[in-house]
């Protein structure tokens, strides 16, 4: 449908397949690749909400100050009662134990230590940056001819 309403464009690749779509009265030669030429402002990826499942999700379900998986709680890293916020740098998944242990304290109070900064997740496209290479750049190197 994108490439009829010329919402997108075919892409070329010497090992490119076409696919025949067939109605009544066309034939159409779908290729495996397609490009996007015009973008859907509705269609941005929004950031999801903090909450128990996307802050766990986030910290791989681990405690994020002893590492351990089990009995997982979130925990402000600074206190709501000492003005920290219900955002998503300020919450971390913590076990019952170091949860309780912290209390309503800071960390330099504690002695703990956060294995990583909290921080909001980012676009599932370009989380790959972080293991550096960018989805759209792991793609088009794929389908580069090979030297030989």
């Amino acid at each position: 449908m994108l490439l009829v309403t010329g919402q997108a464009e075919t892409l070329e690749f010497s090992s490119t397949q076409h696919w025949e779509v067939r109605s009544p009265s066309v034939v159409l030669q779908i290729p495996d690749h397609i490009r996007l030429t015009s973008g859907n402002p509705e269609r941005h990826w929004k950031l999801p909400p903090v909450n128990r499942r996307e802050v766990f999700r986030r910290d791989n379900h681990t405690c994020q100050y002893c590492g351990s998986t089990k009995h997982l709680t979130l925990d402000h890293v600074i206190p709501r009662s000492k003005g920290g916020t219900h955002t998503w740098d300020n919450v971390v998944a913590a076990c019952e134990k170091c949860n309780s242990s912290k209390g309503d304290r800071l960390l330099h109070e504690t002695g703990m230590v956060l294995q990583t900064k909290p921080k909001a997740p980012m676009h599932p496209a370009l989380a790959k940056l972080s293991e550096g290479i960018a989805f759209a750049e792991q793609f088009w190197k794929e389908q580069q001819p090979v030297d030989t």
